[in-house]
């Protein structure tokens, strides 16, 4: 089973994505995103470098949706600020130290930072205990390096690593 439908999280997640961007609800739009849905993770398999094993689905599920909300709230705050008075804003790098070892969770780490208005992710060390992030407006740097942690990169870890 696990070789006809390697990621069977990603099959439906993929074909929702098809028939949100097309907005059209037709069956040859499902059966397509179907498809899609089941070549995608079928023809990458090889190129996945790890498997990916979800320990907590619920837990991945409120995340993706403080993510979301923390994208909506930062693109109004980045926004009043830009729009506001520029001239006071405190830019800064900000050195995170990781607990996450896996790939897949660095990466999503790196690339939620990066989706929130106001922070990107610059660099990861060498040794894989750190990110750069560079902030917008970092009045206090211990307060992002806070948020961070307990925002993302706690239930990532509950998520996609063994606690």
């Amino acid at each position: 089973m696990k070789r006809l439908l390697p990621h069977p999280l990603l099959t439906p997640i993929l074909a929702a994505v098809w028939l949100l961007l097309n907005n059209s609800y037709s069956p040859g739009h499902v059966v397509l995103g179907l498809m899609l849905g089941w070549a995608i993770p079928w023809f990458t398999l090889r190129f996945w470098p790890e498997r990916v094993r979800i320990r907590r689905p619920w837990v991945l599920m409120r995340f993706v949706a403080v993510v979301l909300y923390d994208i909506v709230v930062a693109n109004l705050i980045v926004a009043r600020r830009i729009l506001g008075r520029p001239e006071h804003l405190r830019p800064a790098f900000v050195e995170v130290p990781l607990a996450l070892t896996s790939d897949l969770a660095i990466s999503l780490l790196a690339n939620t930072i990066s989706l929130t208005p106001g922070t990107v992710s610059a660099r990861l060390a060498p040794d894989r205990t750190s990110l750069l992030v560079h902030g917008l407006h970092v009045p206090d740097a211990a307060e992002l390096v806070a948020s961070i942690k307990s925002r993302y990169e706690a239930p990532l870890k509950e998520v996609f690593e063994s606690c």
